[in-house]
């Protein structure tokens, strides 16, 4: 069974949770940038292994599939179609042979995870299935979908007709995405490279998402962050969510295609429960940044697992 690529989005790619122990040589880890949204997509159609999905930005355009199977779309609402005629976000849904599934100009959120069931099947490059654009790797031969482009699910046929079966009435609430997106975060490694009034401008601005923000990090416009004696540093690792701020002043947020180093100065890092919030801000929405301290964080971090 394929699915075939009608209408290319905007910028989609086919990602898993990300490809690590490479940073070492220079590789990124890459994956998905919102994980709440891509571990709900897998649980909707029955994945259980951290299969490889769709993450579809800003729009998602069209595909069809050659045979039945079970698909889900979570994240941003791009109004999924099946053949033209609305078929709901965060449930799983049975498309037979020749159906079309649509998604439509994101109407809230910014990244909607398109899941199959067994998952989509491309080769696994250094243990990943993640597309990689900046070294051309992984994925569907290392770049975004274009229209032609034909790939493999692991399930189909009477086996996703049964698979349908068992996850039918399964569904998660609907994500409603706001501006201003506040995000925690904890203090940065390099903190002390910043001033007192540099500090209490990061944490009490509101900054813009700017247009030239990607998969690599969001650039944020605002006002700029005063430093001690600028912002260089010997280049060190980068964790996703790092703030970094070059001598512009002005942060950026670093995510899932981010660089593996950087020599700039952190000045924060957001906590993992909240970069999907913040993944699914699009340029233009503003952003602020509350300062938690690492036991908060951890605390909840723990009680979101429970």
């Amino acid at each position: 069974m394929s699915v075939k690529v009608i209408i290319p989005g905007a910028l989609t790619t086919v990602q898993d949770a990300g490809r690590y122990g490479y940073q070492s040589s220079g590789i990124q880890t890459s994956g998905v940038m919102d994980h709440k949204a891509y571990e709900e997509a897998n649980a909707l159609v029955g994945n259980t292994g951290g299969e490889a999905v769709l993450e579809a930005t800003l729009f998602g355009g069209m595909m069809e599939v050659t045979a039945d199977t079970v698909a889900a779309v979570t994240g941003a609402d791009m109004e999924p179609k099946v053949n033209n005629v609305p078929c709901g976000m965060n449930r799983p849904v049975l498309l037979r042979a020749g159906d079309t599934l649509s998604l439509d100009m994101a109407k809230s959120g910014c990244r909607s995870y398109i899941a199959f069931a067994g998952g989509v099947d491309v080769p696994v490059v250094l243990g990943s299935r993640s597309t990689n654009m900046k070294c051309r790797m992984g994925g569907y031969e290392g770049r975004p979908l274009q229209t032609g482009d034909a790939f493999e699910t692991g399930l189909w046929g009477e086996e996703a007709a049964e698979r349908y079966e068992e996850v039918r009435d399964r569904s998660f609430p609907a994500e409603v995405y706001t501006s201003p997106i506040e995000v925690r975060v904890i203090e940065g490694p390099q903190a002390e490279y910043f001033t007192e009034k540099g500090k209490e401008t990061f944490y009490s601005a509101r900054y813009t998402i700017s247009d030239q923000s990607d998969r690599m990090g969001y650039r944020l416009e605002g006002e700029a962050i005063e430093s001690v004696d600028g912002t260089d540093i010997i280049s060190d690792g980068i964790a996703f969510g790092a703030v970094q701020v070059p001598a512009s002043g002005r942060p950026i947020v670093l995510l899932a295609d981010r660089q593996t180093t950087g020599g700039y100065a952190k000045i924060a890092t957001v906590c993992s429960f909240d970069i999907p919030r913040l993944v699914q801000g699009k340029p233009g929405d503003t952003v602020c940044f509350r300062r938690i301290s690492l036991e908060e964080a951890q605390r909840i971090n723990e009680n979101n697992r429970k």
